[in-house]
């Protein structure tokens, strides 16, 4: 038995090696999953980390107030801007930031006061995405570092401290004080769209994972497509005759009604099993939808256009899926990602698709939400199906 089995394994072998494209990718796409994941996780990273996006809203201008804001905006761990209020709800809402803090009125005398006293504390207001909340800890910490830093400051070296010291010497020497206390307190707010707009994390999940197996349908209708010029069908199509036009645009619409119902029916079960709900505009949810499914459609033939034979395809489908999912936030949010990582991933169909999918559901942002998504996906299906018609060819090189 050992003779055809030996002969067995090296025919196996190869076959396996003889096929480059195929060799190549069963190596690269662990290596590529393990160091992108690696590079996210590990402790010892040196690339530039992601700094946690803060507005910071100062409507004190006082000496305290801007010490706080000047550390903050030195402060490794922060990307600091400063628009107004309203603005920095906005980008909460939106996304665009993860956390905004407003500094009220009087703040800096107020926590002046209360850093030798419990009574008057006043108050910080932090905003923040609740698909982001672990960033408000670290927010949080960095804040009373910053706030403590500078009240300290002024109350032993500044003008003010000098007043607030001699109000109450008295007391803090008879020993009745509170002593040193943290300075303020902290308001924080989940912000969406609304009252009635609630957080729902299977909402992002459903979104990245119905991308991702709504990606695998329509690449697996390419290595049909591929299997079909390989048995020649397609000659017999263009006998027929049928254009190329004809071909390519039949597909693409039945591999855009195959992933847009993919799509629907994977967050028919979120709505139905994890309460998942459409909280902004359910016209800019269809329009983000369909263009997502066009895009992925598109992005199918497309593989059937510059693919060779079934087998060297499906290895490279394999890794540009991955890829594309990974960098597009569907399994990882991307403000997980290193700084220039998330700047990278603007050029990757699937963030825009899960952004517009998360603007839709728990955001609840209208249909403006929609329109920039909407248009960038389309733009990727125009690229796509345009690359797909100039390189088709109705027989195997």
């Amino acid at each position: 038995m050992l003779t055809p089995l030996v002969a067995m394994v090296r025919k196996d072998l190869q076959l396996f090696f003889s096929d480059r494209r195929a060799v190549i990718m069963a190596f690269a796409v662990p290596i590529a999953i393990a160091s992108f994941f690696g590079s996210l996780f590990s402790g010892n990273n040196t690339t530039a980390r992601a700094r946690v996006d803060v507005a910071i809203v100062d409507q004190d201008q006082s000496t305290i107030s801007k010490s706080v804001v000047s550390g903050a905006q030195g402060d490794d761990n922060l990307r600091v801007s400063t628009p107004s209020a309203d603005e920095a709800r906005d980008a909460v809402r939106r996304g665009r930031i993860g956390v905004a803090v407003i500094i009220p009125r009087d703040f800096g005398e107020a926590a002046g006061h209360a850093f030798f006293s419990r009574a008057g504390k006043p108050q910080l207001d932090v905003l923040f995405d609740p698909s982001r909340s672990m960033e408000v800890g670290l927010v949080r910490g960095v804040m009373t570092q910053h706030v403590m830093e500078s009240v300290s400051r002024e109350m032993f070296n500044g003008r003010t401290g000098e007043k607030v010291v001699d109000e109450t010497l008295g007391s803090l020497g008879a020993g009745n004080g509170p002593g040193i206390t943290l300075p303020y307190t902290v308001q924080e707010e989940a912000v969406t769209s609304g009252d009635n707009v609630q957080y729902n994390g299977h909402a992002h999940s459903f979104a990245g994972m119905g991308i991702q197996f709504l990606l695998f349908a329509t690449t697996n209708l390419g290595i049909e497509m591929l299997l079909e010029r390989q048995r020649g069908l397609w000659k017999r199509l263009r006998s027929a005759p049928v254009s190329r036009l004809a071909l390519l645009g039949g597909k693409t619409l039945s591999a855009t009604l195959i992933a847009l119902m993919t799509l629907l029916v994977s967050f028919g079960f979120a709505m139905i099993v994890f309460h998942v709900r459409i909280q902004g505009s359910i016209i800019g949810f269809a329009s983000i939808a369909i263009a997502c499914s066009l895009m992925a459609a598109t992005y199918g033939v497309l593989v059937a256009a510059l693919g060779k034979t079934p087998a060297s395809a499906r290895g490279v489908i394999i890794l540009t899926n991955l890829m594309m999912v990974m960098l597009g936030g569907a399994w990882v949010p991307t403000f997980a990602f290193p700084a220039w990582l998330q700047r990278a991933t603007v050029v990757v169909p699937v963030r825009w698709a899960v952004d517009g999918l998360d603007s839709m559901t728990w955001r609840g942002l209208g249909v403006g939400g929609a329109v920039v998504p909407t248009l960038v996906l389309l733009g990727f299906a125009v690229i796509f199906g345009t690359v797909a018609f100039a390189r088709f060819r109705w027989e195997e090189a």
